[in-house]
């Protein structure tokens, strides 16, 4: 009877593992010609270089690699410069072989052994005044240069090349954070299948009150998630508030609110949703009325916070004015906001967390740039007659472009 009613919720059709990989890698055609180019101009860098090894790569650097690349060949290293005559960015790589159709390789090792020497000889063809090399302190993701790789390239380079040396994060960051038209509408079909799986989940049969536990149905949502060929980026996680007075336990039940937090990795990119429903007693033809009035005011704050990011030139700066706006309409309000796309918790301006509520030096003082995706986080806490204190927490994944924030696939609307 289960599986019968899980069938009644909608599924999109997934595609293949090629089909994935052959989009994958005709979105990154587009994004190194178009997209990189940019970014070099946004952090006045004359060449970037992105070096790799087998199983430790560079989280920028992997998302540039060819679809059918689970990990780097050996020592990978990416390179960028631009042209001083034609002004045109070029790219290749120093490996053994051509990284797919996206890098031509530029290396002999039977007549330069050493990678690093080659990459040494490359720069000073181009001779760049600035030269980008992913470290950084304030982003984890642009900083994927180890130190041994680090003191590889400084030995090979020319003493004066040193001090040409510059921190790549404006062009990582941006890399990671900047959603290109082709994936800001497959972010549609990605949200919708994320959505699906979550609905089958909550309202597909698979809940049974007084049997279901809380790691019982994680463990449905990382099965179901792998029956259909996709991923999760991290565990979900399903939690439950009660009545006062009820005794608590890990096993959902009539009257409980259920709350599950839930991700996939589809097409290379990822989703973040959070989902609330009420498990109705008997007798019960709908949610209480409280709750749902609790819900609203959750509705309420994501509408405060989207129209914020929308004008306001930091997640820092977002945030502060989303809160005071928040809590002077009588709400209690938390915000914990992240970019979301080639990682789970990306790479750009992080709109607080939930014990920076103050806001989040060095992340949160990172300018909100348009076409970029993120993961709209954020709770709120409501006293409800019999209940204490509610915390309905709410996640979707929205867009910023045009403009303004939309959800890429809605939002859930009421318990």
């Amino acid at each position: 009877m289960i599986l019968v009613m899980a069938l009644l919720v909608w599924m999109p059709p997934v595609a293949t593992l090629q089909e994935q990989a052959a989009w994958r890698d005709s979105v990154a055609v587009a994004r190194l010609d178009a997209l990189v180019p940019v970014l070099l101009d946004r952090a006045d860098l004359d060449a970037w270089v992105l070096i790799g090894a087998e199983y430790n790569e560079d989280p920028v650097l992997k998302t540039m690699l060819p679809a059918t690349w689970l990990s780097a060949r050996r020592t990978t290293i990416l390179l960028f410069a631009r042209n001083a005559e034609t002004g045109a960015v070029e790219r290749m790589a120093v490996a053994r072989y051509p990284v797919g159709r996206l890098f031509p390789s530029a290396w002999d090792p039977d007549s330069v052994p050493d990678p690093f020497v080659r990459t040494a000889q490359l720069l000073e063809r181009y001779d760049p005044a600035r030269i980008g090399i992913n470290i950084s302190e304030r982003f984890d993701h642009a900083n994927g240069l180890t130190k041994t790789e680090h003191d590889r390239l400084v030995d090979a380079l020319p003493p004066r090349y040193l001090s040409r040396l510059v921190s790549a994060e404006a062009a990582a960051v941006g890399w990671l954070e900047t959603r290109t038209p082709a994936e800001q509408a497959k972010y549609v079909h990605i949200n919708e299948v994320a959505h699906a799986i979550v609905e089958e989940g909550l309202r597909g049969g698979v809940i049974e009150p007084g049997r279901t536990t809380t790691d019982g149905l994680e463990w449905w949502f990382r099965e179901r998630v792998r029956g259909l060929g996709l991923e999760t980026w991290f565990h979900p996680g399903v939690s439950l508030q009660r009545r006062e007075g009820r005794p608590m336990d890990d096993t959902l039940r009539a009257g409980d609110l259920v709350h599950v937090d839930f991700g996939i990795t589809y097409f290379g990119l990822n989703t973040d949703t959070q989902r609330m429903v009420y498990l109705p007693e008997a007798g019960e033809t709908g949610t209480p009325a409280a709750l749902r009035a609790a819900f609203a005011q959750g509705n309420r704050l994501q509408d405060i916070l989207m129209e914020e990011m929308a004008t306001q030139p930091t997640g820092n700066a977002a945030l502060r004015v989303a809160r005071e706006r928040a809590i002077a309409e009588g709400l209690r309000p938390s915000i914990y906001t992240h970019p979301i796309g080639y990682h789970g918790h990306a790479a750009g301006s992080t709109v607080g967390m939930w014990d920076k509520q103050e806001g989040v030096p060095g992340d949160g003082d990172h300018p909100i740039f348009p076409e970029t995706a993120w993961s709209i986080e954020l709770n709120v806490t409501v006293a409800v007659p019999g209940w204490g204190d509610v915390r309905i927490a709410l996640e979707e994944d929205a867009l910023f472009t045009g403009g303004r924030l939309r959800f890429i696939a809605g939002r859930q609307e009421g318990l």
